[in-house]
């Protein structure tokens, strides 16, 4: 098999697998307990944040500055953003139409509970429609609306504006949280300069391991917790915080920026292979958001004249594993809302194909993907 999802989860690194091994040979792990394993785990845990820190550029030791909650990873990260941000539980909520569904789904269960929501326009290319947001936020009043922004879209790859977007919103006075699951450890992230009050992101997207992930907020951010329990983390997550997992988290983010020009040039080489060899072999293909700024291990195509889930179900047979978009939604396969927002006609939609490359991706790997992909089109639509 050969794996071009990587979108969706990636392999671990080995290097992440040793860190993690090295924690849980310690011995029990609860940062709270006040026994000197507590104790240790609790350094072990500092020794974690201090590396996020250093990788983010964001200083966690000053009092009051910026802070670290560990989650299970970028839904409850989202969730809880978006619930607990703000002075008011039912501040106006601005959320582009291209987000991820933990916060797409978020926002239409609070607009049923009477929260305002507002739907945030796509540009044709992907990216989100600056114009509309402004005349999103004019229309907020004197209201402190917030405001949620993928930093790069989890099926097109589509960068989006998110320093422009932000100042728009500082000088409306909104609060802006950025999901930047796809984009962390791929793009350049400097926390200190970019004026946003959250962010979140899930360690199993660069290489990490899955079931943790971490809300990021600014100095003098706040947040009201969405689960009861434990004093844990300020009391803004309680819960047990699984130290090897931290660990592990702060090792593949290190991995991820110390080498991060060398792995965006690998990257963004063999993407561009598969797609020469795919634009070369299928004329009528598609690249959606190729005009606009990309992650570098991602592409969305469209096959015209073939069905999406018969391209994957194809593609797997033959050992191509890849996905028609987010992998919370594969299950049931709908039309990809990425797309329909970016106003892209049904026969794109339906025969979009998202590949993801990674930086242990090869170019044997894609040299043979792309003759599969190829044969699979061609008896596809021969018949």
């Amino acid at each position: 098999m050969i794996y071009l999802d990587n979108n969706a989860t990636t392999t671990i690194d080995p290097l992440v697998v040793d860190a993690m091994t090295q924690q849980w040979a310690r011995g029990p792990f609860n940062p709270s307990s006040q026994h000197q394993l507590g104790q240790q785990a609790s350094q072990q845990l500092d020794l974690a944040l201090l590396e996020m820190g250093r990788c983010l550029n964001s200083d966690f030791t000053t009092p009051g500055g910026p802070r670290l909650i560990w989650t299970s990873g970028g839904t409850e990260s989202n969730n809880l953003a978006l619930a607990g941000l703000g002075d008011d539980p039912a501040a106006p909520l601005i959320v582009s139409r291209i987000e991820h569904p933990s916060v797409l789904r978020f926002a239409q269960l609070a607009e049923k509970s009477g929260r305002q929501v507002s739907y945030l326009n796509i540009c044709s290319d992907g990216s989100v429609d600056l114009n509309h947001l402004q005349e999103l936020l004019d229309a907020q009043h004197s209201l402190s609306p917030v405001v949620a922004v993928m930093s790069a879209n989890n099926e097109t790859g589509v960068i989006q504006p998110i320093e422009q977007l932000a100042s728009l919103c500082r000088a409306a006075g909104a609060l802006v949280h950025v999901d930047a699951t796809q984009s962390i450890g791929k793009e350049p992230l400097d926390l200190a300069t970019l004026p946003i009050d959250s962010l979140c992101f899930s360690a199993h997207k660069f290489h990490g391991p899955v079931g943790v992930g971490a809300l990021w907020l600014g100095a003098g951010v706040n947040i009201r917790p969405h689960l009861i329990g434990g004093e844990q983390q300020l009391l803004s997550r309680p819960g047990t915080i699984p130290v090897p997992l931290a660990a592990g988290t702060a090792k593949a983010l290190s991995l991820a920026v110390g080498n991060l020009s060398e792995h965006r040039a690998t990257m963004v080489r063999l993407r561009d292979l598969l797609e020469q060899r795919l634009a070369a072999a299928i004329p009528p293909l598609v690249i959606h958001g190729v005009d606009a700024k990309r992650l570098p291990n991602t592409t969305c195509v469209s096959f015209p004249g073939t069905d999406r889930q018969s391209m994957l179900m194809a593609l797997d047979m033959a050992g191509v594993c890849c996905s028609s978009g987010s992998a919370c939604s594969s299950g049931s396969s709908p039309p990809s809302h990425v797309l329909l927002a970016m106003g892209c006609d049904d026969a794109l939609v339906s025969s979009a194909i998202r590949f993801g490359v990674s930086r242990f991706s090869t170019t044997g790997d894609i040299d043979t993907a792309a003759e599969r992909i190829c044969l699979v089109h061609k008896r596809l639509t021969s018949r």
